[in-house]
């Protein structure tokens, strides 16, 4: 595939391509402000409902969650490694504790990776929500010229 063009092959997505690329993968970073430092922590999720959905333990900073904003980024490419997708939500983060909620989020069928308790549940609700695909340009586009060596 001639990627010479690459930089025209970036394409804006839609709230609808958006939400579909996000439903082919369970693997995002979710960034937020915590005192004068910011985290950006890896995490599992599924889609509900138009929210992603979290597990995450008791005792942790996200447990803390209630009404936090955060910026969630999942990614993703093609089978072929040539396409690549990014999509970004910016909104906020909340404990899930009503038990409609609670069964909603138990019936996704959501789970944990790492072992232990990771019993609190939490919700981000989107604000805002963007992407792009691109073309994966081929290393000869991106690595500077090497120059002869000189003695």
């Amino acid at each position: 595939m001639d990627t010479a063009g690459a930089e025209s092959e970036i394409k804006e997505l839609g709230v609808h391509d958006c939400w579909k690329l996000l439903h082919s993968t369970s693997i995002c970073r979710v960034a937020f402000v915590d005192g004068d430092s910011v985290e950006n922590i890896p995490m599992n999720f599924v889609t509900t409902n138009g929210t992603l959905l979290m597990r995450t333990g008791e005792a942790t900073k996200l447990s803390s969650f209630d009404g936090t904003a955060v910026a969630v980024e999942a990614d993703g490419m093609n089978q072929y490694g040539t396409i690549a997708w990014s999509v970004i939500i910016k909104g906020h983060a909340a404990v899930v504790s009503d038990a409609e909620e609670t069964q909603d989020a138990v019936d996704t069928g959501l789970s944990p990776w790492q072992p232990g308790q990771k019993n609190t549940l939490i919700r981000i609700t989107p604000q805002d929500i963007s992407g792009r695909r691109f073309v994966i340009a081929a290393p000869t586009h991106w690595q500077p010229p090497r120059e002869p060596a000189t003695d």
